[in-house]
């Protein structure tokens, strides 16, 4: 496997679900949001979106589970791990955990959102734009949201 297909494929920890990413991803960050510490186990979560055309199930089916009255997130049956959200105000992009990558490396955080959430023992040290809350969601990727080209 060479580096670009690395960056551009990705899966759960048993290896049962695959995926590959027909585009560049866009708008990656960090989530501090209570629903993403508990799908994740973590305090944070790292997402980055693609259109939802663009990111291919290879091998395996997620389970696709409502989580709450804004979307739904995907995750392994097997090994539970946590790979995708749906939100249904931005219905033709998903976003994915971006630790799922083969090599996540190349694919920087660009800002928090929901930092009100936020565990006080938890913290990142780094210059990124925070927000409390949401922040405006972009619908394809531009210069302007840090989208960053896929590695060759």
């Amino acid at each position: 496997m060479t580096a670009g297909d690395a960056s551009r494929t990705g899966g759960c920890l048993c290896g049962r679900i695959r995926y590959r990413l027909a585009s560049a991803p866009f708008d990656p960050g960090y989530c501090h949001c209570r629903m993403c510490q508990r799908f994740g186990g973590a305090p944070v979560m790292a997402f980055a979106s693609v259109p939802l055309v663009d990111f291919h199930v290879e091998a395996g089916d997620p389970v696709r589970y409502r989580s709450s009255e804004i979307g739904e997130r995907w995750f392994c049956r097997d090994c539970g791990s946590s790979l995708a959200m749906r939100v249904d105000r931005a219905p033709g992009l998903i976003d994915f955990t971006m630790a799922t990558l083969d090599d996540p490396t190349w694919l920087p955080p660009a800002f928090h959102i929901w930092r009100e959430s936020r565990i006080g023992w938890f913290d990142t040290i780094d210059a990124l734009p925070r927000h409390e809350r949401e922040r405006p969601r972009p619908v394809a990727p531009s210069p302007a949201v840090a989208g960053l080209p896929l590695p060759s």
